[in-house]
């Protein structure tokens, strides 16, 4: 018997995008229609700790980059006992601007996040605007002065952060892109973050258009394979799909919030 805390485990969707086919997929696609992509901030909640995963972006963002904003990410953490005041821990899986967002939000929080990233988002890169559009500038130099503030943890490669809590450094979608595998009452799942965008992406092999490497980026869907007890155990970052797949803790979080440590339904 495993000695390992289980982590509950939930999926809140904050925001959503309309979108096509060939928007996802680089290269395009030869049957292009429509294929909306949902926005998320993950929870992991065991006796001892709680851990959210990534945490967002702002109206502001939301208005600019057009995106349809549903909620704010974290005055919704309340709806799971989660209080952002107060919380100890937040993993960053990226800097891009849908996962760093509202750090400011996190008072009291460290934030882990891999060295990797913050050197891309610093460097010279970011000259480039292809790569640069992913960013929001305000949010790196936040991190920057959390990091000054002593409040950043950096992370090399791999790591158990927590007992049942694991960091999986793969790069490609952006350079010091992580997954978290976070274990359950029905085993280790693994929360892929960008690592794919939606089931697609990694069932049939084909990345995601926006990539710093495309090589990681298809080493990257093997080492989510490699992590998961089974290809059910992923969950994508961005698919709607994922909200049909899931129950809602309660009927009063219908359409807003999700359990993955159950299995889904398909």
């Amino acid at each position: 018997m495993s000695s390992l805390p289980e982590y509950e485990l939930f999926a809140l969707r904050y925001a959503m995008r309309d979108a096509r086919r060939s928007d996802h997929f680089i290269g395009g696609d030869p049957h292009d229609g429509p294929m909306p992509m949902d926005y998320f901030l993950w929870v992991a909640v065991s006796d001892e700790r709680t851990f959210v995963i990534d945490t967002g972006f702002t109206a502001e963002v939301a208005a600019r980059r057009k995106r349809t904003f549903l909620r704010c990410p974290i005055d919704a953490l309340k709806l799971l006992d989660v209080d952002a005041e107060t919380l100890g821990d937040v993993i960053l899986t990226h800097l891009h601007y849908d996962h760093v967002g509202n750090f400011h939000r996190f008072p009291k929080a460290r934030f882990h996040l891999q060295e990797a990233e913050i050197h891309y988002a610093t460097g010279h890169y970011m000259g480039h605007s292809r790569l640069a559009h992913s960013f929001e500038v305000d949010d790196i130099c936040g991190i920057v002065r959390l990091n000054f503030a002593q409040r950043v943890q950096f992370h090399f490669g791999d790591i158990e952060l927590a007992p049942g809590i694991s960091l999986h450094a793969v790069g490609g979608h952006s350079a010091g892109l992580q997954f978290v595998r976070v274990h359950t009452r029905r085993g280790f799942v693994v929360l892929a973050s960008d690592v794919s965008h939606f089931y697609e992406n990694l069932e049939r092999r084909r990345p995601f258009v926006t990539s710093f490497h495309v090589g990681e980026m298809l080493d990257g869907f093997d080492a989510l394979l490699a992590q998961a007890p089974t290809p059910a155990h992923i969950v994508p970052g961005h698919d709607p799909l994922v909200m049909k797949r899931y129950p809602a803790p309660s009927r009063e979080l219908e359409g807003i919030a999700i359990r993955l440590d159950v299995m889904p339904s398909e």
